[in-house]
C-alpha cells in the first residue's frame, strides 16, 4: 500500500493490491498518508500457501482492473 501512495503521490502511476483482510489497514493507511479517498484493489486471502499457477490465475484475474485504475488515476471518479 504505502509503495503505491508514495508512488502515486510522486505522479508516478502505480496499484496496490492487497489480500482482504488488510482492506481496513489499506484505509487506515491511505488516510495516514493524507489521501482517503485512494482506490486500491483486494483479492482473496491467503495467497502465501498457493501454487505458481493458482497465483498466476488470480493475478490474471485482476488485470482489466489493474488497467483501469492506471487508466483513470487516483483523481475523482
Amino acid at each position: 500500500m504505502l509503495d503505491g501512495i508514495l508512488l502515486e503521490k510522486a505522479g508516478i502511476p502505480a496499484v496496490s493490491i492487497i489480500t482482504e483482510p488488510f482492506s481496513v489497514t489499506g484505509r487506515e493507511m491511505a488516510s495516514s498518508w493524507g489521501v482517503p479517498e485512494y482506490r486500491f484493489l483486494q483479492m482473496p486471502h491467503p495467497i502465501a500457501n498457493l501454487a505458481d499457477a493458482e497465483l498466476d490465475a488470480r493475478a490474471d484475474g485482476l488485470l482489466d482492473r489493474v488497467v483501469w485504475l492506471l487508466k483513470v488515476g487516483q483523481g475523482p471518479e
